[in-house]
């Protein structure tokens, strides 16, 4: 790859789901150039080892239910690195345009007349089942899946998410960021007229070497969850 260390620039790059094995090339290779990452959470210590010694590490991770760094202060801090005049890799697990705020930093960067990229990640909504053996399509069974965030609680009066018409529907359905609302989720769904016997699973750090795997039925999910102590980060479909 020729040399891209192009002064002022942010790389928004997605992780992917943990596994540092599934870091794009792309990814990597902007890993290994950047003069700073800021990074997630969810962003694997082996993910952050391909950086250079000399690259600075600045954590920005939000942990549920704790104090943390706000959005606007990170896309501030994006701001001003890249003022500086320096490489800034803005990286986040999974995909950055999936339920990332990528969207949002990247018009903040955009604001300011600061030159950006985006570069896709493996988005745990795919690799969290397809690490379980689950495909998220198949001939015949399902033609189409949702991806939602339930970051929110399904009962909700405001929510954009219209759970009524996904569980009157026949897709596959994809819930990330729901550890907390398992029991709920699968209730909605179930009184939206989705099938108690709807097969259903959890995958919690999907692709890690400690990933769990929860089988049952949407009538007893949640109770299975909460049997197994399933948190974060953790896929529901």
């Amino acid at each position: 790859m020729s040399d891209e260390r192009i002064v002022g620039k942010v790389f928004l790059v997605g992780a992917g789901p943990g596994d540092s094995g599934l870091v794009t090339r792309r990814g990597a290779y902007l890993i290994e150039q950047a003069d700073v990452i800021i990074y997630d959470r969810l962003v694997g210590s082996d993910i952050l080892d391909l950086a250079a010694d000399s690259t600075e590490l600045i954590n920005v991770g939000k942990t549920p239910g704790k104090s943390s760094i706000s959005q606007s202060n990170i896309n501030n801090l994006l701001i001003d690195e890249a003022k500086k005049g320096k490489t800034v890799v803005r990286l986040k697990g999974g995909d950055p345009f999936v339920f990332g705020r990528g969207a949002e930093e990247a018009a903040a960067l955009s604001e300011q007349g600061i030159h950006f990229e985006v570069v896709s990640g493996v988005t745990s909504a795919i690799a969290g089942p397809g690490s379980a053996g689950i495909p998220v399509t198949d001939r015949g069974k399902a033609s189409y899946f949702t991806v939602v965030t339930a970051s929110e609680s399904p009962g909700k009066t405001d929510s954009d998410i219209n759970w009524d018409a996904i569980a009157k529907g026949n897709e596959t359905v994809i819930v990330l960021m729901g550890s907390k609302n398992i029991d709920e989720i699968s209730k909605v769904l179930i009184e939206g007229g989705r099938d108690p016997s709807t097969p259903a699973a959890i995958v919690e750090s999907a692709t890690m070497a400690n990933q769990r795997e929860i089988f049952g039925m949407l009538a007893n999910i949640g109770e299975l969850a909460a049997l197994s102590r399933i948190s974060a980060p953790c896929v529901l479909v």
